[in-house]
């Protein structure tokens, strides 16, 4: 089964410090990953366990030399938990291949961590260049070789590192006519990019059919569209492609933007799911994806996502409207906001993006509306926003806003760091924007279950009673 391999932003730092210390040798690092076993196997950073440069046997510019026994607690807590292990060292001479010296370190190696960690889990061997690059392989019981397809860096800047690419192994497919145009603003590499990603978009009504609108004609190779909802003519407004025989149809939103996409011919892969958030099949074909638009007005369906985001090493980039009017009709502010969140910073919680009192209330909603009907009679429920306005170009402004900043994490085009902007709000009445750095503190709801992936229960949410393997 094709492999790749997931971390964050500061799993990378933290890789790039120890491994090239400055004196010019070789360095070597392992993580425990838990996973994601979908059409691919995903391998995902939990926890980095640095190997001192002082307990080397040997360092040289060329090669590092270490006793395994540094690495048994790991062992073990990988065998307890069921977890892969990827080593990392460093190639100081920016060397893009793995030497003899890597192959048969790597045949010695593998075989005896496959004996010690029992489960049926694949484990991986990677090298990191002095820029950052970093190329890899997975490596099983009787030591055969098989390349990770790519490294992927969820960070200040989104960093895909494909193996064909670094290496320059395998064919790279020349770029379709209509991608040519984005190649000359954004380069060939990150328009090749766009072309391998997989994107979930959750929520494809008023921003979120126009997100997905210009996804596709990026060039994005795979999108999963979740929404449960039908077509209506109160939707008319402001979905593009519907049209008043869908919403007579009751067609599923996301089944009329497949239609669309499928038949503009770009080749971008769809999958279409009819369904809430909150069904473990949505979750899964979610986490199969390599990053998240939310186009939700939930704080609980935040809240979700966010947590798939946390379990999976995925970036998170939310978009949020809002159009308030009066009695009367005149309109008193409009205004969105936008967030890319990466896995183990702060988050909608921590931001106060969304609140917990906002996710309990909409989780009781859900599940048991007429239950919440009397809370909120009761006055136990408050601030839980019903429908608001809803028009076409407010939404249009803040979806191109937030694939905007989507294309400048993958492709840095800003003078400023993309850390000054973890969450920008922009008011249309005042035409200002107002933009948040990243706190760089980790959120504690969400960092501690960063890299887990798949768990006997399903995010580790009682509610989901469909398990996944460990």
């Amino acid at each position: 089964m094709a492999a790749t391999l997931r971390m964050t932003g500061r799993h990378a730092r933290r890789l790039h410090a120890h491994l090239f210390p400055g004196d010019g040798k070789e360095a070597v690092a392992i993580a425990l990953c838990g996973r994601r076993r979908g059409a691919y196997e995903r391998l995902l950073v939990h926890k980095l366990v640095l190997i001192p440069h002082g307990d080397c046997d040997l360092r040289t510019p060329l090669t590092v030399a270490w006793s395994t026994d540094l690495i048994v607690p790991a062992l073990e807590e990988a065998e307890r938990r069921g977890w892969s292990v990827v080593k990392f060292h460093s190639h100081p001479g920016g060397y893009n291949m793995f030497s003899d010296q890597d192959d048969l370190s790597d045949g010695l190696l593998f075989p005896a961590i496959h004996g010690w960690v029992e489960h049926e889990v694949a484990h991986a061997s990677v090298v990191m260049l002095p820029d950052g690059a970093m190329f890899g392989r997975t490596v099983d019981a009787q030591g055969v070789f098989s390349p990770l397809e790519a490294i992927v860096v969820a960070g200040e800047r989104i960093e895909i590192w494909r193996h064909s690419e670094v290496t320059g192994e395998g064919v790279i497919a020349p770029l379709p006519d209509f991608a040519k145009r984005h190649a000359q603003a954004f380069g060939v590499r990150t328009t090749r990019r766009l072309s391998h990603l997989s994107v979930a978009v959750v929520g494809c009504s008023g921003t979120g059919s126009i997100v997905i609108e210009q996804l596709y004609r990026l060039g994005v190779g795979r999108l999963v569209i979740v929404d449960p909802d039908v077509v209506k003519d109160i939707n008319l407004n402001r979905i593009l492609n519907t049209t008043s025989a869908d919403a007579a149809a009751a067609r599923a939103k996301v089944e009329v933007l497949h239609d669309t996409i499928v038949r503009t011919g770009l080749g971008t892969d769809v999958l279409p799911i009819a369904k809430s958030l909150f069904d473990p099949e949505a979750i899964a074909a979610v986490a199969d994806c390599d990053l998240v638009f939310g186009c939700v007005d939930s704080a609980e369906a935040r809240f979700l996502i966010n947590r798939i985001t946390a379990f999976y090493v995925m970036p998170y980039f939310d978009v949020g409207v809002a159009l308030d009017a009066d009695q009367a009709g005149r309109i008193t502010q409009v205004c969105g906001y936008l967030h890319y969140v990466q896995p183990d910073q702060s988050s909608m919680v921590s931001r106060g993006a969304i609140s917990m009192e906002e996710v309990r209330a909409e989780g009781e909603k859900r599940r048991n509306p007429e239950h919440y009907a009397n809370l909120r009679q009761a006055g136990y429920i408050q601030n839980v926003d019903e429908d608001r306005p809803a028009v076409i170009s407010v939404n249009t402004v803040f979806s191109g806003l937030i694939v905007n900043e989507f294309l400048a994490r993958l492709h840095d085009f800003r003078d400023d760091p993309g850390d000054a902007y973890a969450t920008i709000g922009f008011s249309l009445s005042q035409m200002m924007f107002y933009p948040e750095a990243e706190s760089g503190m980790p959120c504690r709801v969400f960092s501690p279950h960063v890299g887990r992936g798949d768990t006997r229960l399903l995010l580790d949410m009682p509610e989901f009673s469909l398990g996944q393997r460990s």
